[in-house]
């Protein structure tokens, strides 16, 4: 499937509304870090956001490719770029308002709940969106 912008937009905000949200409810209550806190939902949130822009540049270069086509190779680059990008916001230069202390959020665990969300909305959307949604695939991945 060569996603269009739209259908990366939907895609992307979809994914991230439910499989990231489910997947960061451990973390939220403290199961998983220990330190509950809504933090981890300002981070899905964030990952929403300046996606949303990315995609921009995501379909850019996919329509340089010959093919234009987006292999899943890439589709991990661009997960590491974000993290990076995100965690870079949060933790080091502090500009996204997240309502807490900087130093409340350890590294690790900002690393692995952003991980297990992109491992996590990754494996939906090369498995049980194909599955469930037939027609996603041929659409672009638009949804209406």
């Amino acid at each position: 499937m060569t996603p269009t912008l739209f259908g990366r937009w939907q895609t992307r905000l979809l994914l991230l509304l439910t499989v990231g949200i489910l997947v960061s409810i451990p973390f939220a209550i403290g199961l998983i870090g220990n330190r509950p806190h809504t933090v981890y939902f300002w981070i899905i949130a964030y990952v929403a956001i300046f996606g949303l822009a990315w995609d921009i540049v995501y379909n850019y270069l996919q329509k340089s490719r010959w093919d234009r086509d987006w292999p899943a190779a890439y589709q991990l680059f661009a997960g590491i770029w974000e993290m990076v990008f995100v965690f870079c916001g949060v933790k080091i230069f502090g500009f996204l308002p997240i309502p807490m202390p900087k130093e409340e959020l350890p590294v690790g665990i900002f690393f692995l709940h952003y991980s297990i969300v992109w491992f996590a909305v990754f494996i939906t959307s090369q498995s049980l969106m194909r599955i469930i949604f037939p027609r996603w695939r041929f659409r672009g991945g638009e949804w209406f």
